[in-house]
């Protein structure tokens, strides 16, 4: 088994695009690393440079303790599963599985014993006779990776295999890669533009926007400690609310539209950050299960109104509309909702919240999360 160690990958085309900038990542042994992000955002590219499959224009990248710039992918050792199955139609799933192994004429009895070893961890050992056709998606999917297995290489790479399966296909399917990763225990680098599917699968999640690395942490730490405004949108369903705000004179309250929150000592002592900004514009990020429908006066209440309900069952997605200035992720103001801020609050499904109505929701304001406008990052 071995790591994966990024130092400083740079990726420039010809044409002067800079694909990714800088990016330094360390994939331990064993470890399921998810890279993240919205389209265009760099994360393929650097999947492709860590397989052989684009040139690296500076930095260093090693394998295990092996710098692996100039190796060639078969001398890197990896084994790589795609979104699309690439199955030879005319083979059984056995012959699928093992056909890397017979092109490098290994012997009959060891490529047996190879494919029936995967076919066990995989569940396939029942298809090994089928042929792809005859497969469902997820089947296909576990197929190919069982040809990945079979190779024993030192790491994994993954680009977005579970993007061609539907919606119910995909979150079955991930449990059953995790569990496949984790029983073979070998480094892997994932890559998917979902979220959901980082979140879920993850050891750690390693954040990418514009070819630069915006953070990298455990998944739950990404959600409760973005560390700027750009993760605290991205990550998160539904998103974080994000409002323009004012912090007041004294530091005790905080100025959303015409509505005032109050802010006791103890956001002041999680976030002594906050101190530099007294009498200041901020941004305040919500999330949406943070603003439970009020059941008594409070200092910390929200007076909204209700735009639109979306039930499903265990919970209430409730869309409201209250008189601050929308942010979007990128940090600028949401024009098309120019005077309002329409956010989502997540609520019990008996809260008997109805669309056109008022409600207060309670605002916790221990968990607010708070951005400096200029730079967008976290004010710790």
């Amino acid at each position: 088994m071995s790591s994966i160690s990024l130092e400083g990958i740079t990726k420039v085309y010809p044409n002067g695009f800079q694909a990714v900038t800088g990016l330094s990542l360390e994939v331990q042994e064993g470890e399921f690393m998810v890279m993240v992000g919205p389209s265009g955002c760099g994360k393929t590219t650097a999947l492709r440079m860590v397989a052989g499959l684009e040139e690296i224009s500076s930095g260093t990248l090693r394998i295990g303790d092996q710098v692996a710039n100039h190796l060639t992918s078969k001398e890197r050792d990896i084994a790589m599963v795609f979104q699309n199955y690439a199955l030879y139609p005319h083979m059984t799933v056995a012959q699928n599985i093992a056909f890397g192994l017979s092109l490098r004429k290994l012997p009959k009895q060891e490529i047996d014993q190879k494919v029936a070893a995967a076919a066990d961890i995989l569940g396939l050992t029942d298809l090994l006779k089928r042929k792809p056709a005859l497969l469902s998606g997820g089947q296909r999917q576990r197929v190919a990776m069982g040809r990945a297995i079979v190779r024993d290489p030192s790491v994994f790479l993954m680009d977005e295999p579970l993007s061609n399966l539907d919606a119910k296909l995909r979150v079955q399917m991930r449990t059953e890669v995790h569990r496949i990763q984790r029983r073979i225990g070998v480094a892997t680098l994932y890559v998917t533009h979902d979220q959901t599917e980082a979140m879920t699968m993850g050891d750690r999640v390693a954040v990418m926007r514009g070819g630069v690395l915006q953070q990298c942490a455990a998944p739950q730490d990404l959600y409760t400690n973005p560390t700027n405004l750009f993760v605290a949108a991205f990550i998160g369903s539904p998103a974080m609310n994000l409002f323009e705000a004012g912090l007041s004179e004294d530091g005790t309250a905080l100025h959303l539209g015409s509505q005032v929150i109050a802010l006791g000592d103890e956001v002041h002592r999680q976030r002594p950050g906050l101190a530099a900004f007294k009498g200041q514009s901020l941004i305040v990020g919500i999330r949406p299960e943070d603003l439970p429908v009020a059941t008594a006066a409070s200092s910390t209440i929200l007076r909204t109104r209700v735009e639109a309900v979306e039930a499903l069952g265990s919970e209430l997605l409730v869309h409201f509309v209250i008189d601050a200035t929308k942010i979007s992720g990128e940090g600028h103001d949401d024009e098309s909702m120019a005077g309002s801020g329409v956010g989502i609050a997540r609520v019990e499904p008996r809260a008997g919240v109805v669309v056109d109505s008022e409600v207060s929701l309670n605002v916790f304001a221990e968990r607010l999360h708070f951005f400096d406008p200029a730079s967008q990052a976290a004010i710790r």
